[in-house]
């Protein structure tokens, strides 16, 4: 990999941080619980806050080795409360993205003003030449997520990704991309 993407980013309603021990909470509270925020990603509801701290601890470990940047989604006017996560999983050439938002924010077009930005970040360094995600067939809202954003639809990808809310076999997806 020969980039690194910034520790944080700013949209005109957000900013994009590192994620801190103390947001596993609000993020159980807000979100990793609700099977319906759930639904296309490739985790379970989470039962307990124990699985949101162990995540949180995954998701500090890739942070500091480079792996990949677990952006904490936070507006503007409450830094410290995280409402989703933007993960930027880093390719030698690309970056590819994984997101989800607490419910109570969806169809405010926070997460495509999200990835737009972390888009144009990485985009913007001399090694990065795509910015790529992929969501399920059947999850419009996250297509179209990726479409505002300013991402392309290359192609679907058969039997891709395992979403074990709605089966335990592989599903296709969408593969959406920006390059330059």
């Amino acid at each position: 990999m020969s980039f690194s993407l910034p520790d944080q980013l700013h949209t005109p309603r957000m900013v994009l941080r590192a994620p801190r021990p103390s947001d596993a909470a609000a993020i159980f509270a807000a979100y990793t619980q609700d099977s319906d925020v759930a639904r296309y990603m490739t985790w379970r509801p989470h039962r307990t806050l124990a699985e949101t701290e162990t995540y949180f601890a995954y998701c500090m470990q890739a942070w500091e080795s480079g792996r990949s940047r677990p952006y904490i989604l936070a507006l503007q006017a409450s830094v410290a409360v995280p409402i989703g996560m933007l993960e930027a999983r880093m390719l030698p050439h690309a970056i590819d993205l994984g997101y989800v938002l607490a419910r109570a924010h969806w169809g405010a077009g926070l997460m495509p003003e999200a990835v737009r930005a972390l888009g144009d970040a990485a985009l913007a360094l001399a090694g990065c030449f795509r910015v790529q995600a992929t969501c399920d067939v059947d999850n419009h809202a996250s297509a179209r997520t990726a479409e505002k954003a300013g991402l392309a639809r290359e192609g679907r990808l058969e039997r891709y990704i395992v979403h074990p809310n709605l089966d335990a076999e592989p599903r296709a997806c969408f593969l959406y991309a920006r390059c330059r």
